[in-house]
């Protein structure tokens, strides 16, 4: 009984450190983006800004939430909720110190998880009635298919490597030599790949702003709006936190580990200054004509080299 307490305990703190970074992340991000367009960024609440996301969720969550007219409400107000939940279970996932969630087939839980990402955007976009949302839902909806299966056939290749859906045997399979190393071309295929589950530069269809007016979340306000963009940073960080154990996950608790981690977070926002949104029929053309062969062409040589090794 002590011991499912102390795995709580651990567990909720982990989701309350989540979302403190998820807003220091935001303020990094428009930071990073400022000097990227040579200005300041938010500089003027507290020291440096520090004081800026807190000052932007209390502005959010105290903003008058209206109803918005024929629209499915339920539906409306529980799918920035469900997005969040999908955020923070995904999280507690993680090898940490609670044994909240089984870690023997955590990763298997975790792409059941990730599968469920496109639910929130498709109810969001549905029961908004409007047709910019309805637009968004839908090219969230197509890239997803599009992106998803050559992605997971990617993490499929690691799974097969490792022969274990548990990601402590991915961590101590890599005790001698990353996966990186072995992995440089999926490693970099998947970096993008991620790019586009998360709705990121140059992949963010769903949030098209200069043709959709924001896409699906067009008639979110107030705590609605800000529990989604919480639940797409969160994934940032979750998505570069898994990047960094599959493929440099030497040891957890070694300060290397959280400085490439960083890394990939500010390469993520980099991206995000630096490069324009993908012609829609490109991302099409690039996950099922390129990506999704390259994938299957990995779990094949994976399993002849695991064949001749048995031989």
């Amino acid at each position: 009984m002590l011991i499912m307490i102390n795995s709580l305990i651990i567990s909720l703190n982990m989701m309350i450190m989540v979302l403190i970074s998820v807003a220091f992340l935001t303020l990094l991000e428009r930071k990073i983006l400022g000097y990227i367009q040579l200005r300041k960024g938010p500089n003027k609440v507290g020291i440096i800004g520090l004081f800026q996301p807190f000052s932007d969720a209390i502005k959010l969550f105290s903003k008058e939430n209206f109803m918005v007219l024929k629209s499915n409400y339920y539906f409306y107000l529980f799918s920035p909720m469900f997005s969040m939940f999908l955020m923070l279970m995904l999280w507690n996932n993680m090898p940490m110190l609670s044994d909240f969630i089984n870690n023997y087939m955590n990763m298997m839980l975790i792409l059941c998880l990730m599968s469920m990402g496109v639910f929130p955007m498709m109810i969001a976009g549905w029961s908004s009635n409007s047709v910019y949302s309805i637009i968004g839902s839908l090219r969230s909806i197509a890239q997803t298919i599009s992106y998803e299966v050559s992605m997971i056939l990617l993490m499929l290749s690691i799974l097969l490597m490792v022969e274990s859906f548990s990601l402590i045997n991915i961590i101590k399979f890599q005790n001698n030599i990353i996966f990186m190393v072995f992995f440089f071309p999926l490693m970099i295929i998947f970096y993008i790949s991620l790019l586009a589950e998360l709705n990121r530069t140059p992949f963010d269809f769903a949030e098209g702003e200069s043709e959709l007016v924001s896409g699906f979340n067009t008639e979110y306000m107030s705590g609605s709006f800000a529990m989604i963009f919480i639940a797409e940073y969160g994934m940032i960080m979750f998505m570069m936190f898994l990047f960094t154990i599959m493929f440099f996950g030497t040891n957890m608790s070694s300060i290397i580990f959280y400085m490439n981690y960083s890394l990939f977070l500010f390469l993520i926002i980099l991206i995000r200054g630096t490069y324009p949104r993908m012609r829609y029929d490109f991302l099409m053309y690039l996950t099922w004509m390129s990506y999704l062969p390259i994938s299957l062409n990995y779990i094949i040589y994976i399993l002849s080299m695991k064949w001749m090794l048995f031989i």
